[in-house]
């Protein structure tokens, strides 16, 4: 990105954490480190950060509370790393108000593009400003808000992308590769679970009396559908 980053990394790790700060130099990126929850709260609530790395497993206070206590008073761009493997727990990160997850072990270069991708939705005014209208669920590109319903229903970055994806595309199934293409610049890799785990939390938003607004066509991709298709 042309635009210089700087961004706040909470993790207790200080072998990781000055890994990927001298990392994030060579990339152009400006990198402060905390090595606990507290200390990265203390840090996030001063500002003056483009995007936050937020471990979940953290002394003094984790990386759910902090999220919490973040998302209070800022929408400042934020992705979770985790070791844990449960798709739950990663679903409960997106749930708290975090923009996208990674999980550990993970390549510096996946968590660069990841970054760049999340900064990008967050950064970029949508080129389409036409409001979506789809079996009660509206989404506004231009204000980036979305109702189900006539209820308002907060998504961050990369859900709200996936769901605008698939709500121009009702009617027709939109492959995995074609979601990953658009996220992330980038094919699908075949044990990839990312794009699995954001579909998996965005049935949790948008559930409405039982019906499921996104069908996964197995081997091919997701399918937005509307209330009275069978």
């Amino acid at each position: 990105m042309d635009q210089p980053i700087t961004l706040l990394l909470v993790d207790d790790d200080h072998e990781l954490c000055a890994l990927m700060k001298a990392f994030f130099a060579q990339n152009g990126i400006t990198a402060e480190t905390a090595s606990d929850g507290k200390t990265g709260l203390e840090a996030a609530r001063k500002g003056g950060f483009d995007l936050i790395v937020l471990d979940i497993m953290m002394p003094e206070m984790d990386g759910f509370e902090v999220l919490r206590n973040i998302r209070a008073a800022s929408m400042v761009p934020i992705i979770m790393l985790t070791a844990r493997t449960e798709q739950q727990d990663r679903i409960a990160a997106l749930d708290a108000g975090a923009d996208d997850y990674l999980a550990k072990p993970f390549g510096p270069q996946e968590l660069l593009a990841r970054i760049r991708a999340v900064l990008r939705r967050s950064r970029l005014p949508s080129t389409r400003s036409d409001v979506l209208d789809v079996s009660g669920i509206r989404l506004d590109p231009n204000t980036r808000r979305v109702w189900r319903d006539g209820e308002e229903i907060g998504l961050t970055s990369i859900p709200f992308a996936i769901l605008e994806i698939l709500m121009r595309a009702a009617g027709r199934v939109v492959s995995r590769d074609e979601l990953t293409a658009a996220l992330y610049q980038r094919e699908a890799t075949p044990y990839e679970r990312g794009i699995d785990v954001h579909i998996s939390y965005l049935r949790k938003k948008l559930k409405s009396r039982g019906h499921s607004y996104i069908l996964t066509v197995r081997g091919t991709g997701y399918l937005f559908r509307s209330k009275h298709t069978p």
